[in-house]
């Protein structure tokens, strides 16, 4: 048996061979709240279960789902929310939280920006139409606001994925 120590690509792991908990029977658990906050400690899988997630709920991949969770419980008892957004995931593991805080707010921003650009990148390779999506190189949000104003336009919701907040927090802090 092979153990994914250290791999947080969900499909990896699962189309790869690798060992599994499967513990995607608590989806609809996690559908019932507003928002999500996963605190462990390192090394507990937040950055798989983020992974998992971002493969369930990924509209462009719709067509994978059978191979990917085919043989896991959620593909025997899919939620309605699956596949049915934009997926946009952020590292703050990539944020550099030294230097003054506009140092640390432009290398903030700078990821943001990254990750929205290879999002509508990704997602325009893939057929759907985030045309307009305006990156404000001096502000992330601002860049955050105008995908989600193109998203809505195609009638899509985008999930926010933040992976490492927590290294990026504590070392600011």
């Amino acid at each position: 048996m092979k153990f994914p120590y250290g791999m947080t690509d969900f499909r990896e792991i699962v189309t790869g061979g690798y060992f599994y908990c499967d513990r995607t029977d608590r989806i609809p658990f996690l559908e019932q709240a507003k928002s999500q906050l996963f605190i462990r400690p390192r090394r507990f899988g937040k950055s798989l279960l983020l992974s998992m997630l971002e493969h369930y709920y990924d509209v462009a991949r719709k067509g994978e789902f059978k191979e990917i969770f085919g043989g896991l419980h959620i593909g025997r008892q899919p939620t309605e929310l699956c596949n049915s957004y934009l997926v946009l995931r952020w590292d703050f593991s990539c944020v550099d939280a030294s230097g003054s805080a506009d140092d640390i707010r432009t290398s903030l921003y700078n990821h943001i920006n990254s990750r929205i650009n290879r999002c509508v990148t990704n997602y325009l390779n893939a057929g759907f139409d985030l045309h307009g999506v305006d990156i404000n190189r001096t502000d992330g949000l601002a860049s955050t606001e105008s995908l989600l104003s193109a998203a809505s336009t195609q009638g899509y919701p985008v999930y926010l994925l933040i992976d490492e907040y927590d290294n990026f927090a504590n070392t600011v802090m």
